[in-house]
């Protein structure tokens, strides 16, 4: 008997065909190929082509956050957590380029194309930050502050260094000196 066809099987069976022949590219059909059913059955799962390739975007944003959340689990002081969630996030995303960029470059597209995902994505990281802004301000480590706008400004701040837009940039060798100069200026605005 035939293993139930799952969301997870149909996004692999995606995923290998937008690596395959690329986003612009790959059809339901395609996909309903690799897994030997038909098109109609994708469809009962996710009702059109952009909403499979956002659940594609989705895993793969999301699969980003889940060693970020590493971090809260480390004993150390509020800004070497902050500093360590922004360094682990900025670490991925360097890491993500330099093994596949042609993948790294072909998720960049989908999740451009899939703004609301982007939008979720972006909030649940900037909601990781919150919880550390709150910790250092609650124990005196860090000014007090509105932690969502400390949260915002700590991510759109370090952007250059974890964003796409920016992954050209990556590949200089003074851009871990560049994150430095950054944090330090951060730091200068939070910490007592």
């Amino acid at each position: 008997m035939a293993e139930p066809l799952t969301k997870e099987m149909i996004l692999d069976a995606a995923e290998q065909v937008l690596r395959r022949f690329g986003p612009e590219k790959t059809s339901v059909v395609d996909v309903a190929r690799v897994l030997n059913i038909s098109h109609g059955t994708i469809y009962r799962h996710y009702p059109s082509k952009d909403s499979l390739k956002e659940a594609v975007a989705e895993r793969w944003l999301h699969s980003i956050i889940q060693p970020l959340e590493s971090v809260f689990k480390e004993e150390c002081s509020s800004a070497d957590r902050l500093y360590r969630w922004v360094e682990t996030l900025i670490s991925i995303k360097h890491s993500l380029v330099k093994e596949d960029p042609e993948l790294f470059a072909m998720y960049t597209s989908l999740a451009e194309e899939s703004v609301d995902v982007i939008g979720a994505h972006i909030e649940e990281l900037i909601g990781q930050i919150i919880p550390i802004i709150q910790e250092g301000t609650a124990n005196g480590e860090f000014e007090s502050l509105d932690p969502e706008a400390a949260a915002k400004g700590v991510f759109f701040a370090t952007a250059k260094f974890h964003h796409p837009a920016h992954a050209k940039e990556w590949g200089s060798p003074d851009i871990m000196e560049e994150f430095r100069m950054v944090w330090d200026l951060i730091l200068t605005g939070i910490v007592k």
